[in-house]
């Protein structure tokens, strides 16, 4: 790449994804009220992947129009259950009862990412994964809260499985980009389609 891909996203573990598989890159936040982004698609019967790549595109278009020339990445995951997404709990007994909401069930994440350039989409993929959570013990779930403590909140399903969050779950279907926030095989492919990158 002769310039860095911007990352439209402040997510410390995207920014790592992409430099360890070789991008520069270069993050700026795209300042978007997500909540707001998605408002329109209530009611709608969007699924949670479409809200993923609405989120996606809106954060890739808003750096995009900023910074003209230079190709920009847009990311965004959704958590759903049954259908229905569920956003960031706010404290650590948000934490428990979202653990106990996942507790012996399947979940699904969708995580989206959007290049723009210019203020126009020039390429998106989606990568899905689906995880199962094992039976979690109430005594469980807080003694884990209590190690591995309120880094946690900044994920939406309160647990983090490139850590100690592995052991919440029994299954897991997809891979391991997907799940931490980025579709990094679809993306290298489509860098690489776009000449970004070496073919």
């Amino acid at each position: 790449m002769s310039e860095p891909l911007i990352l439209a996203s402040t997510s410390p573990f995207r920014r790592t994804m992409l430099e360890h598989a070789g991008i520069p890159v270069e993050a700026v936040g795209p300042g978007i009220d997500e909540r707001a982004a998605e408002e329109p698609l209530r009611g709608t019967g969007a699924s949670p992947a479409d809200v993923a790549t609405v989120l996606a595109t809106a954060k890739a278009l808003a750096v995009s129009e900023r910074m003209p020339g230079r190709l920009v990445l847009g990311c965004d995951q959704t958590l759903s259950l049954d259908g229905e997404i569920l956003h960031k709990v706010e404290d650590m007994e948000g934490a428990r009862r979202r653990l106990l909401q996942l507790s012996g069930r399947t979940h699904q994440l969708d995580s989206a990412a959007v290049l723009a350039r210019d203020g126009e989409v020039v390429w998106s993929g989606i990568g899905t994964a689906n995880l199962t959570m094992r039976k979690l013990d109430p005594g469980f779930v807080g003694r884990h809260l209590a190690r591995v403590g309120s880094r946690i909140l900044s994920s939406v399903g309160a647990y983090q499985v490139e850590g100690e969050g592995i052991q919440l779950f029994e299954k897991i279907e997809g891979d391991h980009f997907t799940i931490v926030g980025l579709p990094l095989l679809q993306l290298l492919q489509g860098l690489r389609s776009l000449g970004a990158i070496d073919a």
